[in-house]
């Protein structure tokens, strides 16, 4: 305690240890207790607890949770008639045909949260207005893309065609990594840098796009590891004052992800195909440049890359051991290389393998953090409050099972 604050029973407690070893402290007033919250607040990202930005940020997060959880069940009835189902075959894990529409309610979830934020709290800065709006644009093709592969089937050239022209959309409105800013790689002149980042950004966007559908393989993986990286990303994006863009966008989507993981997690009553799978590993590619959360010109891509490391590498090494095995088309000629297959082989158990997985990616997102300088409190939080939702709609769904089984049997 300052010595100007002491009265003079403090004076003399602290002259009498032998009676009270501790001098005694006054209790903080309300203010005093306002102020130290909003200190702690501030290591979130969070400038007003009782704002209308916060506010916002947390009803989306919500509303897009709710939503997805509802209305995934409507969406495996309709598709179950419709007859919108993947059947089994040798390299899938269900045994009888399973509703593959998941990716429309995710969408349905993450667009109406967005839209509910935006009516609270409008983006007042044209600019990323037009790349928020560049997003939800590109990421409805992709959806709708997905959607049609899951359902009659694409060429892969195809696809990949439409996944350049949605990266394109985002280049054209001036989402794009720069070359330059990469650390320990020279700076090129503008002739050159130019064409090399809008092949990066081609590369970044595309790449992962298709890293995360290859990932979706186990159930309950993608709707995890899509979760953990949206609030990873989220707490990153909180700290700098110029991505309150990123923070919607990221809660609506890790909103959605934990809605649609309560259906998903092992043994799955829908999944969410290409359509769902396409969703995620977009906008996160998108939103990893999306008002400079790409970082500045210090770290460039480096946390986005370390956070999503996960389906970064799986990809990277399939690409790599088919091409080694002179398969022409890597991503045309799907096989059980992928992590997710490997971790499953080792367990025999769809639900621990998507949750080492998770955990992978929540270390991966941990190293992120701690490079982008997060501070401590706003890691240890962030790793509590992924543990804690992941564990309550894996229980959820466990119990829901257990309680279908009773029904059976009794």
């Amino acid at each position: 305690m300052h010595p100007a604050r002491q009265g003079p029973l403090n004076r003399a407690v602290i002259k009498s240890p032998s009676r009270f070893p501790f001098p005694h402290r006054q209790p903080l007033d309300s203010g005093q207790h306002m102020e130290s919250l909003k200190a702690l607040a501030a290591q979130f990202g969070i400038a007003d607890l009782f704002g209308r930005g916060f506010f916002s940020v947390l009803l989306t997060f919500l509303t897009a949770w709710v939503f997805t959880w509802r209305f995934i069940p409507r969406v495996r009835e309709f598709a179950i008639k419709a007859g919108w189902a993947d059947m089994p075959n040798e390299r899938r894990l269900n045994k009888e045909p399973l509703p593959n529409a998941g990716g429309l309610a995710i969408f349905a979830g993450f667009l109406i949260s967005v839209v509910v934020a935006w009516a609270l709290r409008p983006i007042v800065i044209e600019q990323v207005n037009i790349q928020v709006l560049a997003i939800l644009l590109g990421a409805s093709v992709l959806v709708l893309t997905g959607f049609i592969d899951d359902q009659f089937g694409l060429s892969p050239l195809f696809r990949l065609l439409v996944q350049a022209l949605a990266a394109v959309l985002l280049i054209v409105n001036g989402l794009r990594i720069d070359f330059n800013a990469i650390p320990f790689l020279p700076t090129l002149p503008g002739p050159l840098n130019e064409p090399l980042s809008v092949a990066l950004t081609l590369l970044w966007i595309v790449g992962l796009t298709n890293a995360v559908n290859l990932m979706d393989g186990v159930d309950g993986v993608v709707g995890g590891v899509g979760f953990v990286v949206s609030m990873v990303l989220l707490v990153t994006a909180a700290q700098f004052p110029d991505r309150a863009a990123a923070v919607v966008l990221l809660a609506g989507l890790a909103g959605a992800a934990l809605g649609y993981l309560r259906h998903n997690f092992n043994p799955s009553r829908i999944i969410m195909g290409d359509a769902g799978a396409y969703l995620f590993g977009y906008t996160l590619a998108a939103v990893s440049l999306l008002g400079t959360l790409k970082v500045s010109a210090g770290a460039s891509l480096l946390v986005p890359l370390i956070v999503l490391a996960l389906p970064v590498l799986d990809t990277t090494q399939v690409v790599i051991g088919r091409l080694a095995r002179g398969i022409r088309n890597p991503l045309g000629h799907p096989d059980k290389t992928h992590i997710h297959h490997r971790v499953l082989a080792r367990t025999a158990s769809a639900r621990h393998t998507a949750v080492i997985l998770w955990g992978v990616a929540l270390l991966c997102g941990v190293i992120g953090m701690v490079a982008q300088g997060v501070p401590l409190a706003a890691i240890v939080a962030t790793v509590a409050a992924v543990l804690v939702c992941l564990w309550f709609v894996a229980y959820r769904r466990v119990r829901a099972l257990d309680r279908e089984a009773a029904r059976v049997s009794g």
